[in-house]
């Protein structure tokens, strides 16, 4: 064979082989980050108790510590910090915001409680054992959820994106979205921290989900699909919204807006 027509067939075969190894390597990578990527859980719930609740608390965030609910209410005119006994629904102890506030989320931060309003830009904070209120903030977003993981105070303003703030001063020092297999994740509304992990309602469904608070990314969806059905009575109720976790047996509570029940669960996984 002449060199000629050894070139000619090194290169008929380079044409055909290369896209072949381009498929092939393109396989691997994507094989690849499909083992690095966590497959979302799913789970549904059992439940484990059921406690009276307030039909008057349009609730925005929720609470559990040392055996103690605390619960934000909003609605202008009506926006309020809970101390709540859980097992009774007896309110033990009540401040009022005033009228022109609309109360949104709430979290413990050490000896205090951090309150959010929706569209003051405005955040109250409490003394957590007599509700005396011991100074104020502001931020540049729609306050809807807010927890804390021991480091940062984390927020929701209702779209994809969790705000970072800094607990001595609120600045915001970063910002993540939330996002699944199929996209952005937005309606983030009443949060929790637990675990390691960030519980979240999505405002106007029965859903949960849990993600990661270091790349936003949905690691688990809680379907509480017919939670209330069997116990609704004959006044009006709002979205599911309300989650509090117990650190004694791992369940959350959970309720929603002008809700006569909170609902002590177990997680159950499902396929």
């Amino acid at each position: 064979m002449n060199h000629r027509l050894k070139f000619s067939a090194n290169r008929i075969l380079s044409i055909f082989l290369k896209p072949f190894f381009i498929f092939l390597l393109t396989v691997i990578f994507s094989s690849c980050l499909n083992l690095d990527t966590p497959k979302q859980k799913n789970y549904s719930y059992k439940i484990v108790n059921i406690y009276p609740h307030a039909r008057d608390a349009f609730t925005q965030g929720l609470v559990f510590e040392d055996g103690i609910l605390y619960e934000g209410t909003g609605l202008n005119g009506r926006s309020s910090l809970r101390k709540v006994d859980l097992k009774s629904g007896n309110v033990l102890n009540i401040h009022k915001l005033p009228d022109e506030f609309f109360g949104e989320g709430i979290t413990v931060c050490e000896d205090k409680i951090i309150q959010l309003t929706w569209r003051s830009n405005t955040g109250f904070v409490y003394d957590k054992y007599g509700f005396n209120l011991i100074g104020k903030f502001s931020y540049p977003f729609e306050g809807w959820g807010i927890t804390y993981d021991g480091r940062h105070l984390i927020a929701s303003d209702g779209t994809d994106v969790l705000h970072f703030l800094n607990p001595d001063n609120f600045k915001e020092e970063y910002a993540i979205k939330v996002y699944n297999n199929d996209g952005p994740v937005s309606g983030l509304n009443e949060l929790e921290y637990a675990q390691g992990k960030i519980y979240a309602n999505i405002w106007r469904t029965g859903y949960i989900v849990e993600l990661s608070p270091k790349t936003g990314r949905v690691t688990g969806r809680i379907d509480l699909s017919g939670l209330l059905a069997p116990y609704k009575a004959d006044k009006p109720v709002d979205v599911l919204n309300g989650i509090a976790y117990n650190n004694e047996n791992g369940h959350l509570f959970v309720t929603g807006k002008l809700w006569p029940k909170i609902f002590e669960i177990e997680l159950v996984r499902t396929k």
